[in-house]
């Protein structure tokens, strides 16, 4: 009822007013910091799903110009292969499409990638990545695709097999599973709203420490056959459990003992 009653008081104000409000109801950048270092703080104590991310960049090199970014380059005849790790992978529908989401700093050459593909393929059911949902015996790949300071060609290291998809992309071996993905357009800004509707145009978004980040959203074209990795013959369990990062480690998952 409250809620009503404002909607309805704030449609009879006149427009100077109605911008007045919406200005005032407007987080501070001091209320935004410390919101947003409360959230850190929460979301540490909770436990974030860790893929990694491929696909392959036209070797136009007019085709990377942001630079950076924790990604493994590896050169291939049409291109070259990226991969990148996160940990802000989610679902966020399966009907009645199944889409799946995440979002990358920038500047990033991954993100530059997929943008790519997104410009240049007219098709709208050709796969732009595979996203390899990591298992708990996976922790190393993690780290490898994390860090190209350490691990500068992770898809050239003999530990890592990999196959590719109908597309070309890598399809990492023993993970959990990989999904074929289809970007629905182009990423979405994070540092700058106003391109949802209703924002006010003055807003402004402000920067942490000069990064900014960009949202995908994706359609799942294919779950795919994963393969195993060859001569494994430990952690079949770990196989089946997922890699998590939690409290700034990775972990997987355990069942909670019953009441007795």
């Amino acid at each position: 009822m409250l809620s009503t009653c404002l909607a309805l008081g704030r449609r009879n104000l006149p427009r100077r007013s109605r911008e007045y409000v919406r200005c005032i109801t407007t987080p501070s950048i001091a209320d935004t910091e410390h919101t947003r270092e409360q959230l850190r703080q929460l979301l540490r104590e909770t436990a974030q799903s860790v893929v990694v991310v491929t696909t392959l960049v036209p070797s136009d090199p007019r085709a990377d110009t942001n630079g950076g970014g924790c990604e493994d380059i590896h050169v291939n005849a049409q291109g070259v292969y990226h991969g990148t790790t996160l940990s802000s992978f989610t679902s966020i529908a399966l009907d009645p499409l199944p889409l799946v989401a995440f979002s990358l700093r920038i500047p990033s050459r991954m993100a530059t990638a997929l943008n790519t593909h997104v410009n240049n393929l007219s098709n709208t059911n050709t796969a732009h990545m595979v996203i390899n949902i990591l298992s708990a015996a996976q922790p190393d790949l993690a780290v490898k695709f994390s860090r190209p300071d350490l691990h500068p060609r992770p898809l050239e290291d003999s530990d890592v097999q990999w196959s590719r998809s109908e597309e070309g992309f890598p399809i990492l071996s023993g993970t959990l599973g990989a999904l074929s993905c289809t970007l629905i357009s182009r990423s979405l800004p994070l540092g700058d709203l106003r391109w949802v509707p209703g924002r006010h145009p003055s807003e402004q978004i402000e920067e942490c420490g000069g990064f900014t980040s960009e949202l995908f959203i994706a359609r799942v074209s294919r779950v795919e056959r994963v393969p195993r990795v060859d001569g494994e013959t430990e952690n079949d369990r770990l196989r089946t459990l997922p890699l998590l990062y939690h409290r700034r480690k990775y972990a997987t998952s355990c069942d909670i003992p019953s009441k007795s």
